[in-house]
């Protein structure tokens, strides 16, 4: 008897709703539900299931909801589950970017807001450590790791490029591995049936694209583009490209400014979801700054469309084939290069918006950013300090100590 939908939609409903904290908390949240609460996935299933996600560009809790909703009612299931992982958020993202908008010049506002830049060092940080804790596991993934961040910080080497070395380092790593003497599997689908899965969901991507490139709306054919190409290279989720999201949006084209960017990311820290709806709010934002509410609603639905249509794509095509794609040792190489790499750039984000932070003027140069000395603000740095000791020493929830510090900050201005 298969799995009633009702029963399905409450279940991940349930895991949208709560999905604060990141991908581990996330996918924490879901192995409780899917594996010990309900039984519906293996452990062997959900493991591998989530490797399979981490192999993919976008954001992995997502794919893994996905992945599971499919592995229990087909694509119907799939869809339910990866809508109800997203949607709630992105919900939650639209009204912080509106009021953002229209209220965050304030005075009162800013003082919040650097707060919470200060806590959002701080996370960027554990996530970075978090990471090398999985990802570093020889001298050579260290170096690699080294290596992505010089290449970043200092010769702004791009960050598709920096995934693409080392995927094929990885490769070549893989292939050294020892044979198994075991064929992998093959897939359960034709091939054709996967053209065809292929076909469609490259169609719904580009779909809006199209229409918005047809209308001749250049700002909003710009969005989807960038946010197109942005989904096919979120190697390591949000964090992974956010320094390269921000010097395209604030550099290339003009959008925002990096102190908006920074608040972005502040902001998509607090709603459940993927981490990566922060791109919502660049679009609602970006939209709002080139043409007010209409122009900003348009352009977050198709930020949020052409940063999620493509993960339902690499499920739905990938998902039969996720034992046969395991069983190769090239490709576990290739995600292990990735990792080792994007624990060097999520370290070059980090530094880069600790120099934003703490010094006001940043500016750059040959050899990556340059603070200058006399742009100094001591008040930011002890702001930094304190959410370091509130995250790191005190271990407090991620949500706690971003409320405190906006509290914190939002009480020294009204008392300056």
């Amino acid at each position: 008897m298969s799995l009633p939908l009702a029963h399905l939609f409450r279940v991940f409903a349930k895991i949208g709703l709560l999905s604060f904290g990141g991908p581990a908390a996330q996918i924490s949240l879901m192995h409780t539900e899917l594996v010990d609460r309900h039984r519906w996935l293996t452990e062997k299933q959900f493991l591998g299931a989530l490797s399979f996600c981490m192999l993919l560009p976008g954001p992995e809790a997502m794919q893994l909801a996905t992945y599971a909703g499919w592995r229990l009612r087909g694509v119907i299931g799939g869809l339910i589950a990866g809508l109800l992982f997203v949607l709630p958020g992105a919900v939650v993202i639209l009204g912080l970017a509106l009021g953002y908008a229209s209220y965050g010049q304030m005075p009162a506002v800013q003082a919040t807001f650097a707060g919470i830049k200060a806590a959002v060092i701080v996370i960027v940080l554990q996530a970075l450590l978090s990471l090398s804790r999985r990802a570093l596991q020889g001298t050579g993934d260290w170096l690699l790791a080294g290596a992505a961040f010089l290449a970043m910080f200092f010769l702004s080497v791009p960050f598709p490029l920096i995934i693409a070395i080392a995927a094929l380092v990885g490769l070549w790593r893989g292939g050294k591995a020892p044979a198994t003497g075991v064929a992998p599997p093959g897939p359960s689908v034709p091939p054709l049936q996967t053209l065809g899965t292929v076909a469609l969901w490259a169609g719904l991507w580009a779909a809006p694209v199209l229409v918005a490139w047809a209308w001749d709306a250049t700002f909003l054919t710009d969005v989807a583009l960038f946010f197109s190409k942005l989904a096919v290279v979120t190697f390591g989720g949000a964090y992974a490209v956010l320094a390269y999201m921000t010097q395209a949006v604030v550099e290339t084209h003009g959008w925002l400014t990096t102190a908006q960017m920074i608040d972005a990311l502040g902001l998509a820290e607090t709603t459940p979801g993927p981490l990566i709806l922060v791109t919502e709010f660049v679009g609602l934002l970006a939209g709002h700054a080139q043409g007010g509410t209409g122009l900003a609603l348009l352009a977050g639905a198709l930020t949020l469309w052409v940063t999620f249509t493509p993960c339902f794509l690499w499920i739905f095509a990938g998902a039969p084939y996720v034992e046969a794609l395991l069983a190769r040792p090239r490709l576990k190489g290739a995600l292990a290069g990735i990792s080792a790499a994007v624990v060097g750039v999520i370290l070059n984000l980090s530094v880069w918006f600790a120099l934003h932070v703490i010094f006001a003027d940043v500016a750059r140069s040959p050899f990556g950013p340059l603070p200058d000395p006399a742009s100094f603000l001591p008040l930011n740095a002890a702001l930094t300090a304190l959410a370091a000791v509130l995250l790191l020493v005190l271990r407090l929830p991620m949500m706690a100590g971003l409320a405190l510090m906006a509290g914190v900050a939002a009480s020294l201005h009204f008392l300056d």
